[in-house]
């Protein structure tokens, strides 16, 4: 684990100064493009990660050239104890935890007919149960400051479908009921507390679902069928993580305090 000793920050009041994020599988792709944009408004980034380390250190030492203390935590999201683990050493590290971001995910692809049971549970675990687990952690400690903000980055695939990902769209899609729920009962328990202040940042739950974004794990669709894709895509590109960091920041926002249980799409128009 490396912690940034040099707290010096940009001339400027940025948004998230004071707050704490951590961010799972936030040392590449878009988890590393969400980093970069909350530490670039001044928030103390907890990047979580699962096995490469060197990767892993220089993606901290880059957000510590940014001006803002940072943390790397290794654990397997597919196991509970873990999930709860690197929370709780988020917290005991920074004194806090103001945003969660469910990032952390993979794939193992096959048709319906040929997928193993071990490719649909292991998909499921990661991408769905881990933010689950992540977020039952993070939102008990967000309910007693009556300040949070988590947000699920799912896909596009859950909402469309894929084929050859029933289990990648499936954890995905979940994660638009998990988000609704979530968001349903962080309000009603902080209402059922008379705790709901009107004028304050609350806890808020949404999700995020990008399309096909120019990652390492799109890199992996052939040539052919990638072009395939990107012709059937309105404004006829893929996506940049750094487009769906922007609206991941927005979310994280005192300011979006109204924005509660909500899917938003960014998918450069091809879900219509």
């Amino acid at each position: 684990m490396t912690v940034e000793t040099n707290t010096v920050r940009e001339s400027g009041h940025r948004g998230f100064e004071g707050k704490v994020a951590f961010v799972t599988g936030g040392t590449r792709g878009i988890g590393a493009a969400i980093s970069r944009a909350l530490a670039a408004e001044g928030a103390t980034v907890a990047a979580g990660y699962s096995r490469n380390t060197v990767r892993a250190e220089e993606h901290c030492e880059e957000l510590e050239g940014l001006g803002v203390p940072a943390s790397i935590h290794r654990g397997n999201i597919a196991s509970a104890e873990d999930c709860a683990r690197t929370v709780d050493e988020v917290i005991d590290l920074h004194g806090r935890l103001d945003i969660l971001v469910n990032n952390a995910g993979i794939t193992s692809d096959a048709r319906m007919i040929k997928m193993t049971p071990e490719d649909w549970y292991t998909v499921l675990a990661v991408n769905l149960s881990g933010a689950f687990f992540c977020s039952q952690a993070a939102l008990r400690h967000m309910l007693e400051r009556c300040s949070g903000r988590v947000v699920n980055i799912s896909s596009l695939a859950g909402q469309t479908g894929n084929i050859g990902q029933t289990n990648y769209a499936a954890s995905k899609s979940g994660m638009f009921g998990l988000t609704k729920t979530m968001a349903l009962e962080a309000a009603s328990l902080l209402d059922r507390e008379d705790r709901l202040d009107p004028d304050g940042a609350g806890v808020t739950v949404n999700c995020v679902a990008p399309g096909f974004t120019a990652t390492e794990m799109v890199s992996t669709i052939p040539g052919k069928v990638l072009d395939g894709i990107t012709a059937r895509i309105p404004v006829k590109r893929l996506g940049r993580p750094e487009e769906i960091a922007r609206v991941v920041r927005f979310l994280c926002a005192d300011e979006s305090a109204y924005i509660t249980g909500q899917v938003w799409g960014v998918n450069g128009g091809l879900e219509m």
